[in-house]
C-alpha cells in the first residue's frame, strides 16, 4: 500500500504502477459528465479555470447531500468511460489523474502514457464508506449543475488501485479474462 498527496507531482506519477493500492490524502475534485463538458468548452476557449489543472487529480463523482455534521453523503464512482472524450485534452492541459470506475478507452489510455498521468479506480458500491475518507467539500463551480457541480474535497486516505499508469500499463489487461471491446 503506498500513501500518496495530491495534487500528484511527477515523481509520484512516476512511481505509480498498474495494481498498486494508494491510499490518497490532499486536495481533489469532482467533475462528472456535465463539468466534464463545461471544463472542456473552457479548455478550448482559453479560458481560466475554476481550480489549478496541474498536478490535479478529478473524482468522477456526484455526491449525495451530507447528513447534519457530516461534510459528504455517499461518494462512490461512476463509470469514467462517459468522460472518455472529454478527457485528452483536460489531460493536455495539465491534469494528472483521475479516479472512477471501469475501463478507459483506447484514446485515454494514450493520453495517459503521453501526458504522465495515472488512472485509479475506486471501489463501486462502497460510496458510503468512501465519504468517511472524505473529510472536507466545498462547492466550487457550475452551481447550477447540483451534484454534478465541480466540489473542492479534502481527503485522508482515500482508497484506491492503479488501472493505467504512465508507463503504459493497463491492470485489466494484466489480471487477464477481461473481455475489452476497444
Amino acid at each position: 500500500m503506498k500513501r500518496i498527496q495530491a495534487p500528484l507531482t511527477k515523481e509520484t506519477i512516476n512511481s505509480l504502477k498498474a495494481g498498486d493500492l494508494v491510499l490518497i490524502s490532499g486536495t481533489i475534485y469532482t467533475a462528472r459528465d456535465a463539468a466534464h463538458k463545461k471544463l472542456d468548452e473552457m479548455v478550448f476557449k482559453g479560458m481560466p479555470l475554476p481550480f489549478e489543472l496541474k498536478g490535479a487529480v478529478i473524482y468522477y463523482v456526484g455526491p449525495s447531500p451530507a447528513k447534519p455534521g457530516k461534510p459528504i453523503g455517499s461518494a462512490g464512482p461512476t463509470t469514467s468511460s462517459r468522460m472518455d472524450s472529454l478527457t485528452p485534452a483536460l489531460l493536455k492541459a495539465g491534469l494528472k489523474g483521475m479516479i472512477g470506475k471501469g475501463r478507459r478507452s483506447k484514446e485515454v489510455r494514450s493520453a495517459i502514457r503521453r501526458h504522465k498521468a495515472v488512472y485509479f479506480a475506486a471501489t463501486g458500491g462502497a460510496g458510503a464508506l468512501l465519504g468517511k475518507r472524505i473529510k472536507e467539500c466545498d462547492l466550487i463551480a457550475f452551481f447550477e449543475l447540483g451534484t454534478e457541480a465541480v466540489y473542492k474535497l479534502r481527503v485522508e486516505d482515500f482508497p484506491a488501485v492503479v488501472i493505467n499508469d504512465c508507463h503504459g500499463n493497463d491492470l485489466y489487461e494484466q489480471v487477464g479474462g477481461i473481455k475489452c471491446y476497444d
